[in-house]
C-alpha cells in the first residue's frame, strides 16, 4: 500500500516539477495570455511528461492493474479543476491538464504494465 501511494506521489512530482520548470525556463507566466505556439508546444511537452509520470507510477507501484494511473489522473484532474475556479486570468494551463494531461498520464500506466490495445 505505502508503495502505491509514494509511486503516485512520485508520478504526480513528476508532472508538475517538469510543469513549473517549463514556465520557469520559457519565462511565460502559467495563467497570463500565450501564443498559439506556445500552446502546443506546452501541450506537448505536457503531454510527453504525463505519459512518463504514468509510466513512472505504475512502474514504481508493481501493480497488476491501472488503479494507481486512475488516482493519478484524478490528481492531476482535480487539481488543476480547483485552480480553474480559483485562480485570475486564462485558463488554458488548467484546461490543458483536464482534458489531455490527466487522461494521457493512464496510457503511461499501460505502458508500463506492456498492455496492447485491444480489438473488440
Amino acid at each position: 500500500m505505502i508503495r502505491k501511494i509514494l509511486a503516485v506521489i512520485v508520478g504526480y512530482a513528476i508532472f508538475v516539477i517538469t510543469s513549473l520548470l517549463l514556465f520557469k525556463i520559457s519565462g511565460q507566466k502559467p495563467h497570463a495570455d500565450a501564443t498559439n505556439f506556445f500552446i502546443i508546444c506546452s501541450a506537448i511537452y505536457g503531454a510527453l511528461f504525463s505519459i512518463i509520470a504514468g509510466y513512472a507510477t505504475n512502474l514504481i507501484s508493481k501493480s497488476s492493474t491501472l488503479n494507481v494511473n486512475y488516482i493519478l489522473a484524478l490528481l492531476i484532474a482535480g487539481f488543476a479543476s480547483f485552480s480553474l475556479f480559483k485562480s485570475d486570468g486564462n485558463h488554458w494551463t488548467q484546461i490543458l491538464a483536464i482534458v489531455i494531461f490527466a487522461p494521457i498520464s493512464i496510457l503511461g500506466g499501460m505502458l508500463a504494465k506492456g498492455t496492447r490495445f485491444k480489438k473488440p
